[in-house]
């Protein structure tokens, strides 16, 4: 499609932070198509998580809150997250008709005319007066350099590529990554592995008694700082620190969960350490955690000088036609929850004040 349509806000990413954002505007009054799109380059409903492993089942995930408006019942906590979260994302787009429009690649986000922006897409381009930026990080798994890295004969992957604990039966892997997935690759790994090394670039913390509201909002307040100030946000999880649940405790016991510091180097066979220290290796799994995906956002050149852009609630400081929702402090579901409501209000308000005033 060659011709440029025009809509009051176009939502980027139908996850978690793009759907809450869609039904906020949904229930103010915005109409999907008329006023509002929104655009996903996911090829069917449930946003990131229709890509987790299938061993990821519901009853693994920890803390996943319910987009607003309707709840999550009844889901088989044995299933798989995939599964449960794509066909809730799936009636949830039904049930409130948000008519997403899927796939679509956003490829920039520029200076369009009469103060709109423009929006390229595979589909064509859209103008429009205000953005909101849901496309999370999932598309942008972070891979550490380490000197030989390209010797290793080994493989490596991402968790963003992991399928399963079943592929690695017989082989030593060594698995990088202090977080949640570095920690649920390893429980997996060990019955099936020959041999499992665990390394991370700090001790890692684990979190003992009840994470209550207090911690949480003290925790969400570290990440929003950092953003605040333009730097690159770091996890919640970052943190939080690792719930400390029967299944980290059997690991911790067990050895699995016995943790090495970050080795130096890479080698054809494995890896080592400046002390001399070698493990052997045949995969090494990088759980090494993601970062946000906005490069479609450089025309606009809101980054700065720290590397991150500066957001105060949801928008950019930078150009407050602009808001990123799930990214920093709202990276978890219940916080995409909360800033698609804040992004919806700020964007009413920032188009009532753009209305001409009648003579």
């Amino acid at each position: 499609m060659n011709h440029t349509r025009e809509v009051e806000v176009v939502v980027i990413g139908a996850g978690q932070a793009g759907l809450a954002a869609a039904h906020h505007l949904r229930r103010t009054g915005f109409e999907p198509e008329r006023d509002f799109v929104v655009l996903d380059h996911s090829p069917r409903p449930g946003g990131a998580w229709q890509f987790r492993w299938p061993s990821l089942t519901y009853g693994k995930v920890h803390g996943m809150h319910a987009l607003p408006g309707m709840e999550l019942t009844g889901a088989d906590p044995a299933r798989p997250s995939a599964e449960v979260v794509g066909e809730y994302f799936a009636a949830y787009e039904e049930t409130f008709d948000l008519r997403v429009r899927r796939p679509v690649d956003v490829r920039a986000v520029r200076e369009g005319t009469g103060g709109r922006l423009l929006v390229e897409t595979s589909d064509g381009a859209w103008s429009t007066r205000a953005l909101i930026n849901a496309t999370g990080t999932w598309d942008r798994p972070f891979w550490p350099r380490y000197p030989g890295q390209e010797t290793f004969r080994g493989r490596q992957l991402h968790t963003a590529r992991y399928a399963g604990p079943e592929e690695f039966a017989g082989q030593r892997v060594v698995v990088v990554g202090g977080g949640a997935s570095g920690t649920q690759h390893l429980l997996e790994l060990a019955p099936y592995a020959a041999a499992t090394t665990w390394v991370t670039r700090r001790p890692p913390v684990f979190r003992e008694g009840p994470f209550d509201e207090n911690a949480g909002r003290a925790a969400v307040a570290l990440v929003e700082e950092r953003v605040r100030r333009g730097l690159p946000p770091k996890s919640v999880v970052s943190v939080t620190g690792l719930p400390l649940n029967d299944a980290i405790r059997a690991g911790l016991e067990s050895g699995v969960l016995d943790r090495l510091p970050m080795f130096d180097r890479i080698t054809e066979e494995g890896v080592e350490w400046a002390d001399g220290r070698r493990v052997a290796a045949d995969v090494i799994l990088w759980a090494t955690g993601f970062r946000p995906a906005i490069d479609h956002l450089a025309p606009l050149r809101l980054r700065e000088a720290g590397g991150g852009i500066r957001v105060e609630g949801t928008r950019a400081v930078a150009d407050p036609r602009v808001h990123l929702v799930g990214y920093g402090p709202s990276a978890s579901t219940i916080g995409a929850n909360r800033a698609g409501r804040a992004a919806v209000r700020d964007i009413r308000r920032l188009l009532a004040e753009q209305e001409p005033v009648a003579a």
